[in-house]
């Protein structure tokens, strides 16, 4: 079968690497503007008949249509804002299609395609790296587990493996997103209903075994895509904190209070200027180390009512760098997460068709398992 990757940065390079391993998969297609960037862990895949880089503008929708004809599934892992009208493309295309998304009004433009998809017999899914993604697999596994769901708590950060100050961060996928959910209002259910909360709030503390220790974790948007629209009025609590070493918050936080991370031009000697740009060009250098190890850590959390008497499941995750191909722990829950959907949907295992989020379309002991068959280890507690 063939299959399409969108986008040649460490993602979708990451993504193509996982789907090479499989030898059901007989060619994979990176489309890019710059298809020549491909990450050096592909260097042996390069001229064979099973890996193509091609040149694609995405704002190009014919071309991009086009292109997608005759893969099986498109797997996006390009900026979340062109996911639309790609899920649409697909649709058109007659193929499967799943994105790394991260915006839930986004998703919402997207289900808008599930008559269309469904009646191709297509499977649309976006959001589906790491969070959110396998997050809302773990957390709609947990809600099942029950006969009365009460609380889900949601915790993931992707962290350096040997933190360095000021912020004891590196920049592990796109500065810009992590400011995003820095800065925009966060959805959580309490009282099982749906309500707004600020980022970078309500900071608790969350101890994983060493050599990780003890992490501090605070609201951020985006992190659980639809969730708390999809249970409102089924489960009391439902939210998602990001994960840091201590102390990062601390910094954070005054610094978007200055407004040094807002996206309104300002005035700076006669010249309009963005202040998160002017913050991005200023960190970047400081804060990208592709060389540096990096390590994910995840815990889910869900209680509630089963056959009348109390419960709880607990699954936890930490997960690092494969440095003999320089494939970051990000980029493997997040990239090797993407192409399983790919595949899945591919293959038949994703039975349901539209468009439907990973808590609502995946099923969970495959998924874990294809994790775990790539080293990714999901452990129950």
């Amino acid at each position: 079968m063939k299959m399409l990757v969108l986008g040649a940065g460490l993602q979708g390079c990451a993504t193509a690497f996982d789907l090479l391993q499989n030898p059901a998969v007989t060619q994979v297609t990176i489309a890019d503007l710059h298809p020549e960037r491909l990450a050096p862990f592909l260097d042996p895949y390069k001229g064979s008949d099973r890996l193509k880089s091609v040149k694609l503008d995405v704002k190009d929708l014919p071309a991009a249509t086009a292109l997608m004809r005759g893969h099986v599934s498109v797997m996006s892992a390009i900026p979340y804002y062109f996911n639309g009208p790609m899920a649409a493309c697909a649709v058109e295309a007659g193929c499967h299609f799943c994105d790394l998304g991260g915006n839930t009004e986004i998703v919402f433009e997207q289900k808008k395609l599930h008559d269309a998809a469904l009646a191709k017999g297509l499977s649309v899914i976006p959001d589906c790296g790491l969070a959110p993604g396998m997050v809302n697999i773990l957390a709609a596994e947990g809600i099942r587990r029950f006969d009365k769901a009460e609380r889900v708590k949601i915790f993931v950060g992707g962290l350096p493996r040997h933190p360095e100050p000021p912020l004891n961060y590196q920049i592990v996928y796109s500065l810009e997103g992590a400011l995003d959910y820095y800065t925009t209002t966060s959805w959580i259910l309490r009282g099982g209903k749906r309500t707004p909360i600020e980022a970078l709030s309500e900071l608790e503390p969350v101890a994983f075994p060493e050599p990780v220790g003890t992490l501090e974790a605070f609201h951020t948007a985006g992190g659980v895509s639809t969730m708390p629209f999809t249970y409102e009025g089924k489960v009391d609590v439902l939210e998602y904190k990001t994960l840091r070493y201590p102390g990062h918050v601390a910094i954070m936080k005054p610094i978007r209070e200055l407004g040094l991370l807002g996206n309104e031009p300002i005035d700076v000697k006669g010249v309009q200027v963005r202040p998160r740009d002017v913050f991005i060009a200023a960190a970047t250098p400081v804060l990208k180390k592709p060389k540096a190890e990096d390590l994910v850590a995840l815990r889910v959390e869900a209680s509630g009512i089963k056959n009348g008497k109390p419960g709880a499941v607990v699954w936890q995750l930490v997960d690092y760098k494969d440095t003999t191909r320089n494939i970051s722990a990000m980029m493997r829950t997040t990239g090797y997460s993407l192409a399983i959907t790919g595949l899945m949907q591919a293959d038949g295992r994703v039975k349901a068709k539209g468009v439907l989020t990973p808590d609502e379309a995946m099923p969970f002991q495959p998924y874990v398992d294809e994790l775990a068959a790539r080293g990714v280890q999901i452990r129950e507690l």
